[in-house]
């Protein structure tokens, strides 16, 4: 705290003493710092985040998150309820938001993960934006295999991408899609069965029960 250091709540904060924390760093209550995990300044980390063995850039703002293993670069956002582990690099001005995991995965400047989503063996380019829901399929029950994103590339929500799968640079991905081969640059991708609608369909316990009339 001399050194510049600002702890909000001393007593609930534990920090291991292989942790190197620089100037104006704000550590919010209930966070824990372990191993050696270095915060850059500016930061500002917590309330409830546990970070170990990472490296967290300059003007970072992380909120109830775990991180392990991992890099989160200048200027980038994680959090609320985010979890990185397994050597996972986030890039410059990342955001990374609601109930997101990344494991073993690089995110480029300004890629944007916001919620419910799961990344994994993943190498993305610079201004991705991830949607909602999205997962990358990587494990076929044997081993891992890995997805590639190219940069400024659009993922709708509830996507899928079958590891191993490489998506070009400027593509669109229709939400709902399941993404089962390569695809090139500059394109839109629709992958999902087409809509279907049987009207007076009911189920069968219903089918012969007798309609209700309207009281008078």
């Amino acid at each position: 705290m001399a050194a510049g250091v600002t702890l909000i709540d001393p007593d609930s904060i534990t920090i291991d003493t292989t942790v190197h924390l620089e100037p104006d760093v704000v550590i919010e209550p209930q966070t824990h710092l372990r191993g050696k995990t270095v915060i850059g300044t500016g930061s500002r980390i917590g309330p409830g985040s546990m970070i170990e063995n990472s490296r967290i850039g300059i003007n970072t703002t992380i909120t109830f998150s775990v991180i392990t293993d991992s890099t989160v670069q200048d200027g980038a956002r994680v959090g609320p309820y985010a979890h990185l582990r397994g050597e996972a690099v986030v890039g410059e001005g990342c955001r990374i938001g609601n109930f997101v995991e990344i494991k073993k995965s690089t995110l480029g400047a300004g890629t944007n993960v916001a919620h419910l989503s799961y990344l994994g063996d993943a190498t993305l380019g610079q201004k991705v934006n991830v949607g909602a829901g999205t997962i990358t399929a990587n494990y076929d029950g044997y081993q891992k295999h890995p997805t590639v994103i190219g940069d400024r590339t659009k993922i709708g929500s509830n996507s899928v991408l079958v590891a191993p799968v490489t998506v070009g640079a400027d593509v669109t991905i229709a939400a709902g899609s399941v993404v089962r081969k390569d695809v090139p640059d500059d394109c839109l991708v629709v992958s999902r069965a087409p809509q279907k609608v049987h009207q007076g369909w009911r189920p069968a316990h219903l089918r012969d029960a007798p309609t209700e009339k309207p009281s008078e």
